[in-house]
């Protein structure tokens, strides 16, 4: 009778593994590597040769780990991240060998056209729990959840499969110091060491000494021979059960299993041919009719969708707490805003039986993005990771799939524009970090030209999932902070520097007041007239208002509109503004890319007409206060009225 070998290893103490669950482990790698060299030329297309030399590592960890078809849709359970993500088609077998999905299907659907089986591992399949196809980012993301489990108390563990080629690359070293430093004995990494990549040996592309990489940032390095499970599993128990985070080092050869694959580094990232595949087939002791129901099925299945996406809200339980207003006399910024209503969420929750851990993240900004408040009243929930934003920006976002709220706040340069790469994986992902971006657009000022993130709205505007706000005062920074803490998804909340006045009704009385409740996509109406409208956002809406008080000194008369969400911005606001005939959009970010684009584009789709100005940053800015950069930017309050006045003449 064939052994069980999940339900055995689970539940294996023994130091070593016996004969017989080795020789099964055997035999399962066999038909994995049958089955990998099956789907790749099935497809035409794979990499093969990592596939094979890291299967031994892809069975004895999906063995090992408390991960299956049953529990994959929770966060209560073991989690494995694939850093290198080409290796697909050996995760893939390993997945179908333990049941996760079926065998005749992935073999037939690999890099198919609408199947479930991409190219690079992505998490809508089970047993997938990070879509790492870009090299390095995998132990970051294996970081966060690690992070995750220890703000939850929970005794699972995280393990993190890595190719060598990868080891060189910045976002590793960060990782592995994060790890340290925050003494996660709950992860273990495992590295397939065949010692080639695409353009040939390690030493040749790119000479490293991968031992010292490890020890250098303070991990506990193993050595395994990666194509004997008793070794790997052997090392693997020991790495588990000490203090550090420690990583395992298996010496294994490309192309493990086929004779003209081993060690040849063309078959890094090529499928073998149908020639090549009947050879290989006879090595491993199969035969070539796998192949032959594969391509039958392969147009059978044509665009058959197997799996539902795993991607889900786990829940959060965050009690938010009551907003803060700040009157009209108060003047202050809205960064400060976003701390004191974030220390308010923390001491709300902290350490609270049944509520969300928030996890906050900092990279040496704490003063200057406000998070000091929360790191002083919530310091297990703070984590400052140091000047490393490649990999905060991973952590963080894969914390959040961990089953916590993670919280990012930084400079928008280094934040988002630093990092789009990474926030562009955590849109992939789906993840649920709340990113809040500080000393956005020429605010910034003195800080000069390097530091005006001035392509904040381009950037979110070029990804899928995200959702992004500019409050205009503190008041609505807020509401706005506690909608995103308590929402699920993706959520940047954008601001600038300086102090700002809180924006008022005509009467004088808070506009964001006690009766305000955020919705996402709403504009605000914060003043009205006929000759025209001006759409705005974050701190240049109090400037607007300053530029209608001298209009209607000079008896025009303007709309004020605050396009809090310009990625969603509604259509009642785009026919209402049109209809007056002279549509201003006033923004302090790139003219090409942001609010004014977004609004040329709504106006277009919906066919309304109107006179259309754009108003914006048109070349780097200077280095000077916020005044001066925005007044020679020509974004002064003066400069809008001009505006105005010439476009009604």
């Amino acid at each position: 009778m064939e052994i069980n070998i999940k339900e055995v290893l689970r539940d294996y103490k023994e130091r070593e593994l016996n004969e017989e669950l080795i020789e099964a482990l055997k035999d399962a790698a066999r038909k994995c590597r049958l089955w990998a060299l099956t789907m790749t030329t099935a497809a035409k297309s794979g990499h093969i040769g990592g596939s094979l030399s890291s299967m031994e590592m892809y069975l004895l960890i999906y063995g090992l780990a408390n991960l299956t078809p049953q529990n994959a849709r929770s966060t209560d359970r073991d989690h494995v991240v694939i850093s290198h993500g080409h290796t697909s088609p050996g995760a893939y077998a390993a997945l179908a060998y333990y049941g996760f999905i079926d065998a005749e299907e992935v073999m037939a659907l690999f890099r198919k056209g609408g199947s479930p089986f991409p190219g690079h591992v992505e998490r809508e399949v089970p047993g997938i729990d990070w879509s790492s196809g870009n090299l390095g980012q995998g132990l970051a993301a294996g970081v966060g959840f690690a992070l995750a489990k220890k703000a939850k108390k929970s005794k699972d563990h995280v393990f993190v499969l890595m190719g060598d080629g990868e080891q060189v690359k910045g976002q590793v070293a960060e990782a592995r110091r994060v790890a340290v430093k925050n003494a996660l004995d709950n992860i273990t990494v495992l590295v397939d060491w065949n010692d080639i990549q695409i353009s040939g040996k390690l030493e040749e592309v790119m000479p490293f000494n991968i031992v010292s990489l490890w020890e250098a940032d303070g991990w506990k390095v193993y050595e395994a021979d990666g194509h004997d499970f008793a070794s790997i599993y052997r090392v693997v128990r020991q790495a588990m059960e000490d203090d550090l985070p420690s990583v395992v080092l298996c010496r294994t050869t490309m192309g493990k299993g086929v004779s003209f694959m081993e060690g040849t580094p063309d078959f890094h990232g090529k499928a073998a041919s149908e020639e090549q595949y009947k050879k290989a087939v006879m090595e491993l002791g199969g035969t070539p009719e796998l192949l032959d129901r594969a391509k039958v099925s392969r147009i059978q299945m044509a665009g058959k969708k197997t799996i539902e996406s795993l991607r889900k809200d786990f829940g959060v339980f965050v009690e938010l707490g009551k907003p803060r207003t700040y009157l009209p006399d108060v003047k202050t910024d809205c960064r400060s805003a976003f701390g004191e209503a974030l220390m308010d969420i923390g001491l709300a929750n902290y350490k609270i039986p049944g509520r969300t851990p928030i996890l906050v993240f900092d990279c040496d900004l704490a003063g200057s993005v406000k998070v000091n408040g929360f790191a002083k009243s919530c310091p297990d929930w703070f984590f400052e990771m140091g000047i490393q934003e490649h990999a905060t920006a991973t952590v963080a976002g894969a914390a959040s799939c961990g089953g916590v709220v993670s919280v990012w706040a930084d400079f928008g340069v280094f934040g988002l524009t630093e990092v789009y790469n990474q926030q562009r994986l955590n849109d992939i992902n789906e993840t649920n970090l709340k990113l809040i971006l500080t000393h956005i657009g020429l605010d910034v000022g003195e800080d000069g030209k390097t530091h005006q993130c001035i392509d904040y709205i381009g950037l979110m505007r070029n990804m899928f999932g995200w959702k992004l706000v500019l409050p205009a005062d503190p008041n609505q920074t807020d509401r706005v902070v506690r909608w995103a803490i308590g929402s699920h998804g993706n959520v940047c909340v954008a601001m600038g520097r300086s102090k700002v006045p809180v924006i008022t009704k005509e009467d004088g009385t808070c506009y964001y007041d006690e009766e305000y409740e955020f919705e996402y996509g709403k504009s605000d109406l914060l003043r009205d007239g006929t000759d025209g409208a001006i759409l705005c956002c974050g701190h240049m809406v109090y400037r607007a208002i300053e530029a209608w008080e001298k209009l209607k000194a000079k008896g025009i008369s303007v709309k004020i509109f605050n396009v809090s969400a310009p990625l969603a911005i509604d259509k009642a606001t785009i026919e209402e503004a049109t209809k007056t005939g002279l549509v201003v959009t006033y923004e302090d970010h790139h003219w090409r890319s942001g609010l004014g684009s977004i609004v040329a584009e709504k106006m277009l789709e919906l066919g309304c007409v109107s006179k259309f100005v754009k108003l914006g940053v048109h070349r780097y800015g200077d280095s000077g206060t916020a005044e001066e950069v925005i007044s020679l930017m020509g974004l002064s309050p003066d400069n809008l009225v001009e505006v105005i006045e010439s476009n009604l003449k």
